[in-house]
């Protein structure tokens, strides 16, 4: 039996190696290939395109068993309505317009999806939701970025009942690294919370896997979303 493909999105960003110096590079953190193949799954990366086509998306989608949408810089604050807050990073025109257009397609087909960080934020935004744009304004503290490239644990309670509760348990100390927050998501059902009422994690409980997480469990040492995740790849290849 063959392995289930899992896309994963990514960064179009300038790098350096070796003798080349800010060569525009498709990347995402190892983190995240490592877990989804220590969960028996194949990853696969999805370059960002400015003007992805549906001719394009849906030929990704087509081969794909399930699919992270992930971490990263902040969705640019028009694609749900905003004005730009001063805190805000700068936009990612060819993430966002990819991963939107990914979220979409992805529901339409009913493939098996992770959202996480940002992800959780590009789901929302999808559904017609919006965006807390700087948390501390609303809670008062950073403990959910507490320095830069620096991940915080804290704890996230999860809601009785639903599918993260059941993959995770009552209560997890997450890995956090996050300025925005998710304030709406049409269609959505709220999963986790943290202690300060932040939304950390919402899920669709009618699909059979589409779930997001405001944390990075590719950071962590906890691989249970990751092997929810390819579990239901699996069920979705064999579909």
């Amino acid at each position: 039996m063959s392995l289930p493909v899992i896309g994963i999105s990514c960064y179009l960003e300038p790098a350096s190696r070796g003798d080349w110096t800010d060569v525009s590079t498709v990347l995402i953190p190892h983190s995240y290939v490592a877990k989804v193949e220590a969960a028996g799954a194949v990853a696969l990366l999805i370059p960002p395109r400015l003007d992805p086509t549906p001719q394009v998306i849906a030929s990704v989608i087509d081969r794909l068993d399930g699919l992270i949408i992930a971490g990263g810089a902040d969705v640019e604050a028009s694609r749900y309505g905003a004005a730009p807050h001063a805190r805000d990073q700068a936009p990612r025109p060819d993430r966002d317009s990819t991963e939107l257009a990914l979220v979409a397609a992805a529901e339409e087909s009913e493939l098996p999806v992770l959202g996480i960080c940002r992800g959780m934020q590009v789901m929302a935004v999808a559904s017609g939701g919006t965006l807390v744009q700087h948390l501390p304004d609303l809670v008062g503290h950073e403990e959910h970025s507490i320095a830069l490239a620096t991940y915080n644990g804290h704890p996230v309670d999860t809601v009785p009942g639903s599918r993260v509760s059941a993959i995770l348990g009552d209560r997890v100390v997450v890995p956090s690294y996050h300025h925005q927050a998710v304030a709406s998501a049409p269609g959505w059902t709220p999963s986790a919370w943290a202690p300060d009422g932040t939304m950390e994690a919402m899920e669709v409980p009618e699909a059979p896997f589409r779930l997001a997480v405001q944390w990075h469990p590719e950071e962590g040492s906890d691989p249970r979303l990751f092997e929810a995740l390819a579990e239901a790849a699996r069920e979705y290849s064999s579909r």
